[in-house]
């Protein structure tokens, strides 16, 4: 098999880094993280979990960032997640990350924020009257 001299690519064994492509890959992470987490970035003293589902993460600069984390699903419809980046939006700046096991965590820094997104996610339920976003996934609760 011979190696490409097309469009894609006139690969040169001699001079591999020749014509190569850079903006290959993910972006990199540190773009993603909300403010207070760069600022705080390696300086976490302790976390605690307060309830299910509910952790506080307290830095060596005094500041608290509280995590919200939610059951999610493997597979989620265009309209579960724009349900979810538009919880983010209005509570957490937008900003959310998914755990390795597919559950939903929403990132705030005001105990207040974390008080209004908690009674705001218990509100939403299916028509058959179970919970969208049941909070837990921490400690002795349940994970997806």
């Amino acid at each position: 098999m011979a190696l490409s001299t097309e469009r894609l690519g006139l690969f040169n064994p001699d001079k591999p880094m020749e014509n190569r492509l850079t903006d290959l890959g993910p972006r990199h992470f540190w773009q993603y993280f909300p403010p207070i987490i760069q600022k705080n970035y390696g300086k976490w003293k302790y976390h605690e979990i307060l309830e299910p589902g509910v952790l506080l993460h307290v830095s060596e600069t005094g500041d608290e960032v509280y995590t919200v984390r939610v059951g999610g699903c493997r597979f989620m419809s265009v309209e579960h997640v724009r349900e979810i980046c538009e919880i983010a939006d209005k509570f957490c700046e937008g900003h959310l990350r998914f755990t390795t096991r597919n559950n939903i965590e929403f990132v705030t820094d005001s105990k207040e924020g974390m008080g209004a997104l908690k009674k705001d996610l218990q509100s939403r339920k299916h028509v058959t009257g179970s919970y969208k976003f049941p909070l837990g996934g921490t400690g002795a609760g349940i994970t997806n």
